[in-house]
């Protein structure tokens, strides 16, 4: 079987032209995907939402409401930044939908790719940072009070601090939050991983997959997680246009394999989600995000995975 990669139809509804956010990069990336010869569309596997009743092993039901039901406050929408629609909360539900289904996907066959998931600054009761529900949250809490594993690793490699991923997991001693971000960046006030590593503005290639290395050699062998859940995001590339580091389009290469290497040749299942990545040039973008699948691919058909 080919590498289990997980997407849906409504990832990409419509938005605001000149918005911010590249809503229609999960759109481009299937494509790109396709275009390729990685997968065909025949080949994604389609997730169903995420039930209201998983969401709250990591959200406010009443959080989860009033999001589902267009009742969020001015407030919220601001620290949000994105316009709310039915078509917007439906998208929301289906991906991290996604990222379970992936998760499990990773569990059954060592290795598991979304094109989509990584957001990681919701928090329990309110939303953040382009992120309404915590999809990396939701999967530790899941897996964990499922009894499907015993403990959780997230390794976040997002340009900006998992802010929201260690808050809610902060009480939750099996779920192990570890990021990787430019310490001068958003969220202005951190939160307190298990393991933050800041990082500063301009780091390139050699240096970052130094960090990376170093870290994983550490606390792989030491916590011995069931899974880890890997955040991928691009926004470390040095065309981000939200980021302020230095890594090329062979870094982020170098980063994935090296990121799934340590995992699976310890036979450590890992679920890849995208995370960020906000380069102007769509086209490229997705491009970029699809580097994670194509490393993930690689690495499926060298180590005879399935």
């Amino acid at each position: 079987m080919s590498l289990p990669l997980v997407y849906h139809d409504e990832y990409s509804p419509p938005f605001p032209d000149g918005h911010r956010f590249p809503m229609e990069k999960f759109r481009l990336l299937r494509d790109h995907l396709v275009a390729s010869g990685l997968t065909s569309d025949g080949e994604l596997r389609r997730p169903e939402p995420c039930p209201a009743e998983i969401l709250a092993l990591a959200h406010d039901p009443a959080y989860i409401e009033r999001y589902c039901s267009g009742a969020l406050s001015r407030e919220e929408l601001r620290r949000l930044g994105l316009p709310w629609t039915p078509a917007l909360a439906r998208r929301t539900l289906l991906a991290v939908g996604g990222s379970l289904l992936a998760a499990e996907l990773a569990l059954e066959h060592g290795l598991a790719c979304h094109l989509a998931g990584g957001t990681h600054h919701a928090h329990y009761d309110h939303p953040s940072g382009f992120c309404i529900f915590n999809d990396l949250a939701v999967i530790a809490r899941y897996l964990l009070a499922s009894g499907r594993v015993g403990r959780v690793l997230v390794f976040d490699c997002d340009v900006h601090q998992g802010d929201g991923t260690a808050r809610i997991l902060e009480d939750t001693p099996d779920a192990i939050t570890v990021s990787l971000h430019c310490e001068q960046n958003f969220p202005a006030r951190k939160a307190k991983s298990d393991w933050d590593i800041g990082l500063p503005r301009g780091m390139g290639d050699a240096d970052y997959l130094k960090v990376v290395d170093d870290t994983l050699n550490y606390l792989l062998p030491l916590y011995q997680p069931d899974i880890v859940l890997y955040d991928a995001g691009v926004d470390v590339h040095r065309d981000d246009a939200l980021g302020y580091l230095e890594l090329s389009d062979a870094g982020l290469a170098a980063r994935d394999s090296a990121v799934l290497r340590h995992c699976l040749e310890r036979e450590i299942p890992v679920l890849g989600v995208i995370g960020g990545g906000y380069d102007p040039d769509r086209a490229a973008l997705a491009r970029r995000h699809g580097i994670l699948h194509h490393s993930a691919a690689r690495l499926w058909r060298e180590l005879g995975l399935g």
